[in-house]
């Protein structure tokens, strides 16, 4: 029923659309994923060596040039797999080049950069399991949006982040370079009209620097909107969870403890812890002895025994964190909220090897709200920032990309900015 609902909003959407506009007349739209959110390949060297000799043939069947699905693959729900996996995913931080890569042996692929392909699905065969952005793609391309000519996507090696000024940041420089080419592109393509960035979750993160790095000029040219679905501005007390005891992100029969080691690693974990300027003096994780705010987050790191990472922490990643610069060119954020969402972490005797107990406040069940909120608070003076708003209550991290009211929210902000009316769907 709300997905009949749905249609029939989108259809009356679409009729009072051609009344305006002509389709052709559609901003072109840019479609950011979130942390996992596209389809990533691996495939093996001479210089890998595996933690088991599974992993030396596992998969089997591979494609020409020896490329495999690493994310998101199967195989993980097996236990004997799960290293495998865990292993080809994990960075390494290089002190030398001051910069992060892959394992030994491991070269990795994000595919079909510019197409909304690769973030429809996380395995195509195994669309109704993975599927990710498929619904809301199908929803633009009822308003009228076409893959390929007015509709684009920027998939991304989402392990990886960007790093402070005076750091390099390879993979993730590169990316805001391709993002910047898109941008240029779909408006070219389009007759000059700027573009709509559509972003959920980290994407938000990147998308936001992204305008920051480049001159106001470039910005007013070519950006129409910054649309942002559940971004974590301030990072969330989730991800203190993750570091600490690991996260099976929902996938059953796994053991946390060993994927956690992998995502310790990640370079865009690190950027997702909470924020000091965002969470304050909160006690975010408590043990038998020692409490931890997320003014402590080099002491965490270093109680659950991972200290390797607290120099590219304090040096790349903490003075990226603390800065939230508005970028002058209109703004929605778009939230969950009403979810249950990890607030205080209580860790027993037994230590980090535990998942810990839990108190819940608000916010989409993955992300807090004042993360979700912070440039309300933080802009509330800029005078030439506009911000926006939408709540949507009851509606979680990731379902917001699939539920069909939120949906209808999302496709009537974006109607909105491409006929310049203020529309409420229902």
């Amino acid at each position: 029923m709300k997905r009949l609902m749905f249609k029939l909003g989108i259809l009356c959407m679409s009729m009072m659309f051609c009344t305006c506009q002509a389709t052709t007349n559609l901003h072109p739209l840019i479609l950011v994923p979130g942390n996992g959110g596209n389809q990533l390949e691996a495939r093996l060297t001479r210089g890998y060596k595996p933690s088991s000799l599974l992993c030396h043939w596992y998969p089997i069947v591979k494609q020409k040039g020896g490329w495999f699905r690493l994310w998101f693959d199967p195989g993980v729900l097996l236990a004997p797999f799960t290293q495998c996996f865990a292993d080809r995913m994990t960075l390494f931080y290089d002190k030398d080049l001051d910069d992060y890569r892959n394992a030994p042996g491991v070269e990795t692929r994000v595919l079909h950069f510019g197409s909304t392909q690769s973030l429809l699905y996380l395995d195509p065969n195994l669309k109704r399991a993975t599927a990710y952005m498929a619904p809301l793609v199908e929803s633009l391309e009822e308003i009228g949006y076409v893959s390929g000519e007015t509709l684009f996507g920027a998939p991304y090696d989402f392990r990886y982040g960007l790093a402070a000024e005076g750091h390099p940041s390879k993979v993730g420089s590169k990316f805001l370079q391709d993002l910047k080419d898109l941008v240029e592109k779909a408006s070219r393509i389009n007759g000059g009209k700027p573009v709509i960035i559509v972003s959920h979750s980290l994407g938000g993160l990147f998308v936001l620097q992204l305008l920051n790095k480049n001159p106001l000029s470039w910005r007013r040219k070519y950006i129409k909107h910054f649309v942002a679905i559940s971004t974590p501005w301030g990072g969330t007390v989730e991800q203190m969870s993750t570091f600490a005891s690991g996260n099976t992100l929902g996938v059953p029969f796994v053991d946390p403890l060993l994927v956690r080691e992998e995502q310790r690693t990640s370079e865009s974990n690190l950027w997702l812890l909470p924020c000091a300027k965002v969470f304050g003096e909160t006690k975010l994780v408590i043990t038998p002895n020692a409490t931890y705010s997320a003014h402590e987050i080099t002491q965490f790191l270093n109680d659950i025994g991972f200290s390797r990472g607290v120099y590219p922490y304090t040096t790349r990643i903490l003075p990226l964190t603390e800065q939230l610069i508005a970028p002058e060119v209109p703004i929605t954020c778009m939230v969950g909220s009403g979810v249950r969402t990890p607030e205080t972490l209580f860790y027993r005797e037994n230590g980090f090897d535990e998942q810990p107990d839990v108190v819940y406040g608000d916010g989409d069940g993955t992300v807090n709200m004042a993360s979700l909120l912070a440039l309300e608070k933080f802009w509330a003076k800029e005078k030439n920032q506009a911000l926006k708003i939408i709540r949507i209550g009851g509606i979680s991290h990731t379902s917001i990309l699939q539920n069909g009211s939120a949906l209808a929210e999302i496709t009537g902000e974006i109607y909105s900015i491409n006929s310049h009316v203020t529309i409420s769907v229902v």
